[in-house]
């Protein structure tokens, strides 16, 4: 690309790009994580009817999993203005999106004050999130890697990609401090108590600072030059999302199951791990009894594993091919789904054994994980990437991350431990069908011939 260089991208420091393209996934990440983590712990005492407590997890999951049905509508609604108005300015409201949902939950009366108002409340603020991370991604992924030479996608690809890991560490990381602090026991939690009360509430809250942060970054960008060129060129469209059924229903569907693997893994890994980590154990299967704590420890361990995997995937993937470095990981997924009952089964499961189970789970992740952000992109052409990546990207999430949770927490309640290891394998062969049937696209430029022509303005 002539108008790329290794530090300046059309008068833009390739700095300001990198931190523009992580920070906003990492803000989002931290939104969507902190309620997943709220989810398990928090959301089932303050927002839903007291009764059974599996009742009560399983309702705050269905929460957890609606945003999951909203991103794929987030990526068609932000798709359209990325293709038609660019990369920049709908970046920038998909954090707005996300930012204004998460601070507003951080201030939600209890079903205790308003009764089911709360759980409503509460329902339709997480589905704004999805709305907004169903944008978020895929825009983050084409500011990386439309500013960048062919040989360079899979590693510039990386920045969006560890908004992941930073997004779970900060979340994390700030209700253990939150729990510290306040002598939260989730074991025996005190409605009454102050974290259940109030200190619940500081990581949705202290979004808004973030979320400043960030906007400050984006608004400083200019538009990417793959994206300026094919404006200049008069290759915009009309419909993204009708163009891209028309062009590209093969390239959707294919990149639909390549990352359902990935999904799959990290949400049975990070949500229902958590969940069934927490559970009193007991014969029947239904979790391990460790603390909240101390699972919470294991966590954040095996997250900087999946930090540190990032850069190793994506230079994988420039070295040898998306294909292969994906084919392999999968591969490798689908032996880890194998070691369920024998890392933890109830009878045995030790913290040396579940430390060493998440550790696996996450590092395998992101090997899988960290190439997407190159992949989903060089599947569709310039005036559809955007809508394309995305609903490739968020349909995934509601085969694999959406259900995840509440079908792990099934099966190991009604069959053990070992069948949410069959689960996690079904999903990764599927994908690994999928991947054979992909293209290899590390070479491609992203200048492509556009999406049905005759619909260009």
């Amino acid at each position: 690309m002539s108008t790329v260089d290794a530090n300046v991208v059309d008068g833009v420091p390739r700095r300001r790009i990198v931190v523009a393209s992580m920070v906003g996934t990492t803000i989002e990440f931290y939104d969507f994580y902190i309620y997943a983590t709220a989810a398990v712990s928090i959301f089932p005492h303050l927002f839903f009817p007291k009764g059974n407590p599996t009742t009560a997890l399983l309702a705050s999951l269905a929460t957890f999993g609606l945003a999951f049905v909203a991103r794929p509508v987030g990526s068609i609604l932000f798709g359209h203005f990325g293709d038609r108005a660019g990369r920049k300015a709908t970046l920038v409201g998909s954090l707005l999106t996300m930012g204004i949902a998460t601070f507003v939950i951080g201030l939600l009366p209890t079903y205790q004050q308003v009764g089911v108002a709360a759980p409503v409340l509460l329902a339709v603020l997480r589905f704004a999130q999805g709305l907004a991370l169903g944008g978020e991604w895929s825009g983050a992924a084409l500011l990386a890697t439309e500013t960048v030479e062919a040989d360079k996608r899979g590693r510039a690809g990386m920045w969006p990609q560890l908004g992941a890991p930073f997004g779970f560490l900060l979340a994390n990381g700030l209700f253990l401090i939150l729990i510290g602090w306040l002598g939260h026991s989730a074991a025996e939690a005190d409605p009454a108590g102050p974290f259940l009360t109030w200190g619940w509430r500081i990581p949705f809250l202290l979004s808004a600072v973030m979320v400043a942060i960030g906007l400050y970054v984006r608004l400083r960008l200019t538009e990417t030059p793959v994206f300026a060129r094919a404006i200049e060129r008069g290759e915009r469209v009309r419909t993204p999302l009708t163009a891209v059924f028309r062009s590209s229903w093969r390239e959707l569907i294919i990149g639909t199951f390549v990352m359902l693997a990935t999904y799959t893994l990290f949400y049975t890994v990070a949500t229902w791990a958590l969940s069934y980590g927490t559970t009193k154990r007991s014969p029947a299967g239904t979790g391990l009894g460790f603390g909240y704590v101390d699972f919470l420890h294991f966590q954040l361990i095996a997250v900087l594993f999946l930090a540190a995997t990032v850069p190793i995937a994506g230079a994988l993937a420039d070295r040898f091919g998306r294909r292969r470095t994906l084919l392999v990981a999968t591969a490798a997924i689908v032996l880890y789904g194998a070691s369920f009952d024998l890392m933890l089964a109830p009878a045995s499961a030790t913290k040396g054994s579940t430390l060493i189970f998440l550790v696996i789970g996450m590092t395998l992740m992101d090997l899988s994980f960290g190439p997407m952000s190159a992949v989903l992109p060089e599947l569709f052409p310039t005036n559809v990437r955007y809508t394309g990546s995305g609903i490739a990207y968020n349909a995934s999430s509601i085969l694999g991350a959406a259900v995840a949770p509440f079908i792990a927490t099934w099966l190991a309640t009604e069959y053990g431990v070992a069948w949410v290891g069959v689960y996690l394998i079904v999903a990764a062969t599927l994908t690994f069908i999928a991947l054979l049937a992909m293209r290899e696209t590390k070479d491609i430029s992203l200048d492509d011939p556009v999406a049905t022509p005759r619909e260009c303005n």
